[in-house]
């Protein structure tokens, strides 16, 4: 529906920022429900402003679409990072994808709580918490990307009863039924980022859609321990709470789950910070950057 573009902001006195650029794609342009939504997208942007929150510069219009200015991250998504490790045969350390999580943590919790200027809540949900949308920057910071499908109270563009939004495999089983979502979803949505990052594996994929909706409405999820010996009772017990098929049984806030992930870390005296995984996202872009090298090599041929 759009593409991402990496550009450069130029301003007086030879001052340069390196921005992403994304911009909807031409013929979406005429489509005035699609532009509604990614205006949205756009104002929603703009409102947060959070470390763990890829940063809205502006909005404008050129060539018959419509573009948005964002902070550009240097580094890998989660997606890519998880990917690359395991063709290098290495796997991420429990600490590691935890505290990831607890960054994506503060990010959410930012927008959950979101008021507007007359100090009534937001309501926001951001709805589309999978690993694409998770950015690590070579220094290690994490950041939450993509509000495109974001659900507040002030969006014009608004969601028919029913409709589901989102990518299948990391809906909440309220989603997933079609039901109204709160912040909540989001949470377990996090559960299952951190779940498939421990396990090495999808959790919710059927051969068909309509396989993955049936397979997130049930909520059925293995026990980490099958997967991995380095999953301890208080590490299962977390995610059991994360991704209970019943929301009222799950963490309330991103507030108290990111809470319960620093209590894990502290308790067990695991240090991990954010150069740890800095160090991990940089192994990364120099393999794929190795890749790129090989596959420029071939293409000559070609």
């Amino acid at each position: 529906m759009a593409e991402v573009f990496r550009g450069e902001a130029l301003s007086m006195q030879g001052f340069k920022k390196q921005v992403a650029i994304k911009r909807v794609l031409p013929h979406l342009a005429q489509n005035k429900s699609f532009i509604r939504m990614f205006l949205d997208e756009a104002r929603l942007g703009a409102r947060l402003n959070h470390a763990n929150i890829v940063t809205v510069f502006d909005i404008g219009a050129a060539d018959n679409t419509y573009f948005i200015v964002m902070e550009f991250v240097d580094g890998a998504n989660l997606k890519a990072l998880l990917e690359t490790l395991r063709k290098l045969g290495r796997k991420p350390a429990p600490k590691e994808i935890m505290y990831i999580a607890m960054e994506i943590c503060r990010g959410l919790s930012h927008a959950h709580d979101l008021r507007d200027d007359n100090g009534t809540l937001l309501n926001i949900v951001h709805r589309d918490i999978s690993p694409p949308n998770i950015l690590l920057t070579k220094g290690g910071e994490v950041k939450v990307t993509d509000f495109g499908l974001a659900k507040a109270t002030t969006q014009l563009e608004k969601t028919d009863p029913g409709v589901v939004k989102g990518k299948f495999s990391y809906l909440s089983p309220e989603a997933a039924m079609g039901k109204e979502v709160d912040a909540r979803a989001d949470l377990f949505a996090v559960g299952i980022v951190i779940w498939e990052a421990l396990a090495g594996r999808r959790l919710f994929l059927g051969e068909s859609d309509y396989e993955t909706v049936k397979k997130v409405q049930r909520a059925e999820v293995p026990s980490l321990r099958e997967f991995s010996n380095e999953i301890d009772e208080p590490l299962q017990a977390f995610l059991d709470k994360a991704m209970a098929r019943d929301r009222d049984q799950r963490f309330s806030t991103a507030r108290e789950m990111g809470d319960a992930i620093a209590d894990y870390l502290v308790s067990h005296k695991l240090k991990v910070t954010s150069y740890d995984i800095g160090n991990l996202v940089q192994t990364v872009v120099a393999q794929r950057g190795k890749e790129r090298a090989r596959k420029a090599d071939t293409s000559i041929i070609d």
